[in-house]
């Protein structure tokens, strides 16, 4: 329960949401667990997990009961599903509730937004860029079909021409189209045409990116030789380590700047502190889901949203990377301070409404004249009036 408490919190603290208006949920189908299974103290189902039919029946009685109790505007946020399940359930949902899912839809709009924000440090368009990801699960794939979107709205050329300049590597290595019978559903779209590759310093060496962007969970798999490949054919390479936590990194901040001669531009999951080379402190920005989540939701509520769509996470993402300022940039950073955290998801949650607006989805009419105002004013704040 930790975790939609937790979520939940960071709606009302970040996004403004009041807490009246939000209800945590754990759905227990059971547990594999046999150490839980025989704990006389375990208060979760003393069962086996529920799958396939069964667990489809569990979660659509739930879906259905959560509409028909609160309406067409109820928004439910998945979270820490299992791959195979998260992607499913998106795809079944998402065309009949308002339905999000974080781990895939959330990260994907932070990434982006540093992304976006990187250009500006890299230069050329987000079209000219090469990008390798390690780590082929919701995160990367959610990641990498965002940035594959936007690529295609600048550009304005096919998803399916954007999606070459994007490249996964996986536990079996490079994903290539000689792979392509035995992937799983949600790696299909990235099997290029490629010779199999088994390691990712290969694939660096080969698809010489300019972004690499680990989310693999697995620690220390940005190597110094990997680094060091990326910063020989790249002035400023885009190095992002999101796996959390800190020991699952792909690599460190200090070994990041270290290893490129401090050209590296750094973003991680986990949280790391200044790093100085050669007398230059560099700053890493924190690529947090928090950025996004709470503004995204506010937007939702405070339009009436009916359905969430990928150009809400897009306007999302760039609003995030619009308020990295100049000195910001100058430290390294590619994410604005968290301080100012509640304007930037009151600007999130005006862009992310104006979409809802704009693509017909949402359902308070009429539309407010000046959304940034109405999220302000539609926040909630824990300050009480002094009635003395």
């Amino acid at each position: 329960m930790g975790i939609p408490v937790g979520k939940l919190a960071l709606y009302t603290a970040l996004g403004g949401v009041r807490p009246s208006a939000c209800l945590p949920i754990t759905i227990d189908v059971g547990t594999n667990n046999e150490q839980l299974l025989q704990d006389e103290f375990y208060i979760g189902l003393r069962q086996r997990r529920a799958t396939g039919q069964e667990y489809a029946g569990i979660l659509h009685e739930f879906m259905t009961a959560v509409k028909q109790n609160y309406g067409e505007k109820v928004l439910v946020q998945f979270e820490d599903f299992a791959n195979h399940n998260a992607f499913d359930l998106l795809a079944k949902y998402g065309t009949s509730h308002l339905v999000f899912n974080d781990d895939i839809q959330g990260t994907a709009s932070v990434v982006l937004a540093g992304v976006i924000a990187a250009l500006k440090l890299l230069g050329g368009e987000l079209a000219d860029h090469t990008f390798l990801f390690l780590g082929a699960g919701e995160a990367g794939t959610g990641i990498a079909e965002l940035i594959a979107l936007e690529m295609s709205k600048r550009a304005k050329v096919p998803l399916e021409e954007t999606r070459k300049k994007i490249w996964l590597v996986d536990s079996k290595g490079l994903i290539v189209s000689s792979r392509k019978e035995s992937l799983q559903h949600f790696k299909k779209p990235w099997a290029h045409e490629h010779e199999p590759i088994k390691d990712l310093l290969g694939a660096v060496k080969a698809i010489k990116p300019t972004i690499l962007i680990g989310s693999s969970g697995v620690g220390r798999t940005f190597t110094k030789e990997v680094i060091e490949a990326m910063a020989s054919f790249s002035e400023k390479p885009v190095i992002m380590a999101l796996s959390n936590p800190t020991s699952q990194s792909e690599c460190t901040a200090e070994d990041a700047y270290n290893w490129s001669k401090g050209r590296a531009i750094f973003a991680s999951g986990s949280p790391f502190d200044p790093v100085e080379y050669e007398g230059k402190v560099f700053a890493p920005g924190q690529a947090n889901n928090a950025y996004i989540f709470p503004g995204l939701g506010l937007g939702l509520v405070i339009s009436g949203a009916i359905r969430v769509h990928d150009q809400m996470l897009l306007a999302a993402s760039e609003v995030l990377a619009g308020q990295v300022t100049e000195e910001n940039f100058k430290k390294g950073l590619i994410y604005p301070p968290f301080s100012n955290i509640r304007k930037i998801s009151a600007q999130i949650a005006a862009n992310v409404a104006a979409k809802a607006y704009d693509l017909g989805l949402a359902s308070h009419l009429p539309r407010p004249q000046d959304l940034v105002k109405y999220a302000e004013g539609c926040m909630y704040s824990p300050i009480y009036r002094n009635y003395r």
